[in-house]
């Protein structure tokens, strides 16, 4: 079993800004407090607000995978919050190199 790394960028839609940073907030804590969760940080662009970029690390795929997939917090925002996100700027999955 190999830790994972994931970073995820998400751009707010115009005017959504407040709203998009408070659900994503929310979902910290629960994330954390997830078996196998490793990181879970929440970042916000100093230079352009209502960029978001989450930081993750988790213990194997298999949480990462149960995290996104049946996480109730998760599967509120999917199916609330997202209305907020204008899109999606990238998700990297990233295995350690050194």
């Amino acid at each position: 079993m190999s830790e994972l790394f994931i970073v995820v960028g998400l751009k707010a839609k115009t005017g959504k800004e407040d709203e998009l940073r408070r659900d994503l907030s929310v979902l910290v804590e629960p994330s954390r407090a997830e078996e196998g969760n490793i990181r879970y940080d929440l970042f916000e662009d100093q230079d352009e607000p209502g960029r978001f970029v989450f930081v993750e690390a988790w213990a194997s795929v298999e949480a990462r995978n149960k995290h996104h997939e049946h996480g109730p917090h998760i599967q509120h925002f999917h199916g609330n919050g997202a209305i907020n996100v204008d899109h999606h700027e990238f998700a990297h999955m990233l295995k350690r190199v050194v």
